[in-house]
């Protein structure tokens, strides 16, 4: 690990930022640049990665598309060397089992999960060869226990915690730092798709706030908002019949 990286400091640091042309992701890409780091911002909209290259001029950016394997190599190659990783791009559907769309289905454990694996597959070799890193995954608070009427985005979710739990119990001591953002409900064009009540709703810069004060420190995870967090934790420790219970009352 390099001097100073333990400590986490961004000044001169360059961070490849995906799926972060709105939302979390840009709120996060802007506090980034305001510590000095070097930011590159991937998406797969073009368009608005010009956009944003000419309203932020510090930001580098690079279209791509996480569920293509082609696509992931050409940007990697591309991008070259990061100091840092952050995992962000994500879709999101409402959807009950009876009502299921396989292509909807399909695409969040396809960009949510695999387009994790896919980036991480192309980014973390580099890493291991020059023996630092630090990746940074984004999980959900949804992503602790199913829940009804989000079969895609819980359970593609799940896979990543599981997946930035794999890789710090791999890389533990290799110089790469891994960390899992766990957020709530953040207010994005995602979220306004829900038709219920979203408890402790965060904008997008205060999510990145929280993001930033994990990225800062030397802690694995950081779930937030913290009270909110802590009523999908501790659900893991019911029993499994007073959990699906809790569902049929509200049905």
């Amino acid at each position: 690990m390099s001097e100073g990286f333990g400590m986490r400091e961004f000044l001169g640091r360059r961070y490849w930022l995906v799926g972060a042309s709105e939302g979390l992701g840009l709120a996060l890409a802007k506090r980034l640049l305001a510590e000095g780091a070097e930011v590159v911002i991937s998406a797969r909209n073009a368009d608005r990665l010009q956009d944003l290259r000419c309203a932020m001029p510090p930001v580098q950016v690079q279209a791509m598309d996480v569920a293509s394997d082609t696509s992931v190599a050409t940007a990697t190659q591309a991008v070259g060397p990061v100091d840092g990783l952050v995992f962000l791009a994500g879709v999101y559907w409402p959807m009950k089992s009876d009502a299921l769309d396989a292509a909807k289905l399909v695409a969040m454990c396809d960009i949510n999960f695999t387009g994790c694996a896919r980036v991480l597959a192309a980014v973390v070799p580099g890493m291991m060869a020059r023996g630092k890193g630090h990746l940074v995954l984004t999980g959900s608070l949804s992503g602790y226990r199913g829940l009804p009427g989000a079969m895609g985005y819980a359970a593609s979710k799940a896979g990543v915690m599981a997946l930035a739990e794999c890789l710090e119990a791999d890389l533990h001591g290799s110089g790469i730092k891994v960390q899992l953002a766990n957020p709530g409900f953040i207010r994005t064009r995602l979220t306004e798709k829900n038709d219920f009540s979203m408890p402790f709703l965060m904008d997008a810069d205060e999510a990145a706030r929280k993001m930033m004060k994990l990225m800062h420190g030397d802690r694995f995870s950081l779930a937030f908002p913290a009270l909110f967090s802590k009523v999908f934790r501790l659900s893991q420790f019911l029993p499994e019949r007073v959990y699906f219970r809790l569902f049929d009352a509200q049905h």
